[in-house]
């Protein structure tokens, strides 16, 4: 079964200890599971996608600026990979294999072009890692489902500034939407 690694949401305004909306500890914990989740990903030669969500400040249009302040701005350092991912992705940028998608939502599939990016590659499952396990990788994982995909998620490869919010969605993955967790 062909698979896409799907690295959300990891950047320094998610993860570092400055970041506009950071996770914290959590996140900065998975930065190694991540980084060998790219590896393996990449040395079997499964396509690689880096879904970063993307704002504008003050967008009175978006339902984010009411509930978050301003993170992940389009232009700024925050918006970066985190740590180890970061000279990974500029080490591999150029591969065909490897993708950059902005995102403007929770989910990885609302309002991108993500389903049909994996379509035309002929991918089936999706492995998911990131940031945060019960914001952006729910979300995702339920499109996912929905698009009728595989789905699986390393436990260690995802992190919440929620612990009660993560095993809930860990226990949902599984439970829910038949995910497999690795």
């Amino acid at each position: 079964m062909k698979e896409a690694l799907l690295v959300i949401d990891y950047s320094c305004d998610f993860v570092a200890p400055d970041g506009a909306l950071s996770c914290q500890a959590p996140g900065q914990a998975i930065e190694g599971a991540i980084e060998r989740a790219l590896v393996e990903a990449y040395d079997k030669g499964s396509l690689i996608v880096f879904a970063m969500d993307l704002h504008e400040l003050e967008d009175p249009y978006h339902p984010e600026s009411a509930l978050f302040p301003p993170h992940n701005l389009k232009g700024t350092p925050g918006r970066a990979l985190y740590g180890a991912i970061n000279p990974w992705y500029a080490a591999h940028f150029r591969d065909p294999r490897v993708l950059w998608l902005d995102k403007r939502r929770y989910s990885a599939f609302c309002g991108t072009p993500l389903d049909l990016l994996l379509r035309e590659r002929g991918v089936e499952k999706v492995v998911l890692c990131g940031v945060c396990t019960d914001i952006c990788i729910l979300h995702t994982a339920v499109d996912a489902y929905q698009l009728g995909y595989a789905i699986e998620v390393p436990e260690h490869a995802v992190a919440s500034f929620d612990p009660a919010g993560h095993a809930f969605a860990l226990a949902h993955f599984k439970n829910v939407l038949g995910a497999k967790l690795r």
